[in-house]
């Protein structure tokens, strides 16, 4: 049975100002230097994506931005499809606060490895659950739609993590143990009725120093 493949690609780093706040869904941008000195993870994963995939993105510019950066490392130019339910969580009014300043309006204990809970849901925005309801039904869409065929999503942390929420069953809390890295590759399979894992934060191998 012909699986179908998922390829998911967190945009690139964002601006130093950007980081320094919580930026959720914010449109932030990317940061140019980065961009400059990540040339390399560009032309691996031009590369590294099957040719002919569907492309979809998150409506954010960092995540368009950072498609076009792979078209233009060599993967050639396809169609992009952007899709609401990629974007990032929304984290309502605690978007463009400090991280400082986000440990006064926690309602519950943060994840060991993450700012706040996966059960927190901003107000005015969403919790990790609210992004899994999203994610799950748009990966069941394009399974359907591109049954035995090959996707690539470019997308953000958040949505990522929900994506392997999704494939693998797991909890809000359990998924939030994975850390999702700036242009690393995340690929899902769809065989008949199952998901399977294939790869979590796969990028270029660099020879140790």
């Amino acid at each position: 049975m012909s699986a179908t493949r998922f390829f998911l690609i967190r945009h690139a780093v964002v601006t130093p100002a950007a980081r320094a706040v919580l930026y959720g869904s914010m449109d932030v941008a990317l940061c140019e230097i980065a961009l400059r000195e990540e040339a390399a993870s560009y032309r691996w994963l031009a590369r590294r994506l099957p040719a002919g995939a569907a492309w979809a993105t998150s409506p954010l510019s960092r995540a368009r931005a950072t498609a076009e950066a792979i078209f233009a490392a060599g993967y050639g130019r396809a169609p992009l499809v952007e899709e609401a339910a990629l974007v990032e969580q929304n984290l309502g009014e605690w978007q463009g606060i400090t991280h400082e300043e986000l440990l006064a309006r926690l309602t519950r204990p943060a994840h060991p490895f993450w700012p706040h809970g996966a059960d927190e849901r901003p107000p005015g925005g969403e919790s990790l659950a609210d992004v899994m309801a999203r994610v799950g039904p748009l990966l069941e869409r394009y399974a359907r739609r591109h049954r035995g065929g090959d996707v690539v999503m470019v997308t953000h942390g958040g949505t990522i993590r929900a994506a392997l929420a999704h494939a693998g069953g797991l909890t809000p809390q359990q998924v939030l143990h994975f850390s999702i890295r700036n242009l690393g590759l995340t690929r899902l399979e769809k065989v008949g009725e199952d998901w399977r894992v294939a790869a979590v934060n796969e990028e270029p191998w660099t020879p140790p120093a």
